[in-house]
């Protein structure tokens, strides 16, 4: 594996390049982190690339993994099929047809157990697409980790556990909003104690610009988001600077190249600023913002798929240019299925490419001092402070999420994109220009239903041989945890260790909090 540094850097031709270009006084890794939260950015240490797997059962994801890591991934990113992130078990009528099939089923430790053989936990960091069921994951990984004898001080990853952009973006919510602020403070304040290099949130605009947004959305919900998620581990006692250092984001990478760049130039000012001045923060590393990346799933088209290795490559760029600490790049086949192994390897390749040949990573925030960059990060920063007041003036984010207010916005902003591609107002090639003659469907990756009736005979046989009084004990210490005041991380690490299943767990916390209910926006 090449070494992540990259020192000592100057162009193909032997022109020396310097760490940083610009006045001192707005330097790369000083504060407000506009241009980057490190001095020397990818000198010193070169984004961790993640590639985002995970499909039918753990066996199958495990060989996927090791796979990845064998090609020179340096981090992995586990997808979840839809029953686990609902909290349901793959024998949950509600399961039907979807075990496997937009991720890994995961019932139960002895599936994680599976998913992270002959991996070393405390040799990789491990990134977990997870938000209602993030307790539950965690505390599987955390169970598996032990066994493996790793230093649970440690081991380090990531899990998603954002909830309020579920009610944004995405759907996969379970318990109301209040309770499931409660679910992720408990998380913030056990991680600090128990696994402390865990990064407990990764607060997502991902999915919001997903769903339609505009960059000034994304910024301006996102770290709204993220703010709403500090006022209530203060609430809940905590100090800003005890859990502020290991929150991070995820952002999206869309194509525009040079409004992606100015996108997260303004998200780390403003994070920055704001937990400086609002919250008192006064560690540094509170006030810098850490963002993972991936390329803009919605942007791929279904048509000349081989279309797709460009749009990836470009916004890999954005991302690099941009300043992410970690980056995931799509699959040009995934507008069609989940990528096939050689798919994942040539996005991975794309990564590999920009870091060691492209010299985008030679040079810290190289696009900063450009006139068009700098006005889209002044306009930006605007445009998303101008969201914030509607906010505010709201009544907050809960507030605007329990109205319809950010759904709604970002629903008018999908139409009008929407209208604008009906009316070739906005161009994407093969898709509404140049279109021609398809090329053939590539080798797709096919899950069978077959695998739902595998994994429900696995999970019968586990629960048919655990102690079953054991899990019953343990499930209703977690029932008295969630009904009264106290953390529920450690009776949730207590049942998935007694062989409480996902759905078990799940079930418990849905009689205790209740389920959301949409509220229709119209």
């Amino acid at each position: 594996m090449k070494d992540s540094s990259k020192s000592n850097c100057s162009t193909p031709s032997g022109l020396q390049l310097a760490t940083n270009y610009g006045p001192a006084e707005s330097k790369p890794g000083t504060f407000p982190y506009l241009r980057g939260i490190h001095p020397d950015m990818y000198r010193g240490r070169l984004w961790t690339m993640r590639q985002y797997a995970g499909f039918g059962t753990a066996e199958e994801s495990n060989k996927r993994y090791r796979y990845l890591l064998s090609q020179g991934t340096t981090g992995l990113s586990c997808a979840f099929d839809l029953p686990t992130q609902m909290g349901y078990d793959s024998d949950h009528p509600m399961a039907y047809g979807e075990v496997g099939r937009v991720g890994v089923a995961i019932d139960t430790i002895e599936d994680m157990r599976s998913l992270f053989k002959e991996i070393d936990l405390s040799k990789v960091t491990t990134s977990m697409t997870i938000n209602s069921t993030a307790g539950i994951l965690l505390a599987l990984y955390i169970a598996v980790a032990e066994e493996q004898g790793a230093d649970l001080k440690k081991i380090s990853g990531t899990i998603q556990n954002d909830l309020l952009k579920e009610y944004i973006a995405r759907g996969t919510y379970i318990y109301p909003p209040k309770a499931s602020l409660r679910v992720i403070t408990d998380i913030f304040a056990y991680c600090k104690d128990h696994v402390p290099k865990w990064n407990p949130i990764s607060i997502s605009g991902y999915h919001i610009r997903e769903a339609g947004s505009t960059a000034a959305q994304e910024l301006a919900f996102t770290l709204m988001n993220g703010f709403t998620y500090v006022e209530a581990a203060l609430a809940a006692g905590l100090s800003v600077d005890e859990f502020a250092p290991r929150l991070s984001f995820f952002f999206n990478a869309h194509n525009h190249i040079f409004e992606e760049v100015a996108k997260f130039r303004v998200a780390r000012k403003l994070w920055a600023t704001t937990l400086k001045e609002k919250y008192g923060a006064k560690d540094s590393n509170s006030l810098k913002l850490r963002f993972h990346a991936q390329t803009a799933g919605s942007m791929l088209s279904a048509q000349q798929p081989e279309n797709n290795i460009v749009r990836v490559g470009l916004q890999a760029l954005a991302a690099v240019l941009g300043g992410a600490q970690s980056l995931h790049t799509n699959g040009f086949d995934e507008a069609l299925s989940l990528p096939t192994e050689s798919s994942a390897k040539l996005a991975l390749r794309t990564q590999q490419i920009i870091a060691f040949e492209s010299g985008a990573a030679d040079v810290a925030d190289p696009l900063g001092g450009s006139y068009l960059v700098e006005e889209l990060t002044r306009t930006l920063e605007s445009e998303t402070q101008r969201y914030w007041k509607e906010i505010a003036d709201r009544g907050g984010m809960i507030a605007c999420i329990e109205s319809g207010y950010v759904q709604k916005e970002i629903q008018e902003a999908a139409y009008r994109t929407q209208l604008a591609m009906d009316k070739a107002e906005f161009l994407q090639v093969g898709v509404n220009c140049f279109q021609g003659e398809d090329d053939k469907e590539p080798d797709l990756l096919k899950i069978s239903l077959a695998i739902q009736e595998k994994q429900v005979k696995r999970l019968k046989k586990f629960k048919a041989k655990r102690d079953q009084k054991k899990t019953l004990e343990a499930l209703a210490k977690l029932e008295r945890a969630a009904s009264g005041k106290e953390n529920l991380m450690p009776s949730i690490v207590n049942a998935v260790k007694a062989n409480a299943s996902l759905g078990e767990v799940s079930d418990v916390l849905r009689k205790v909090f209740g389920m959301h209910r949409e509220i229709p926006t119209v």
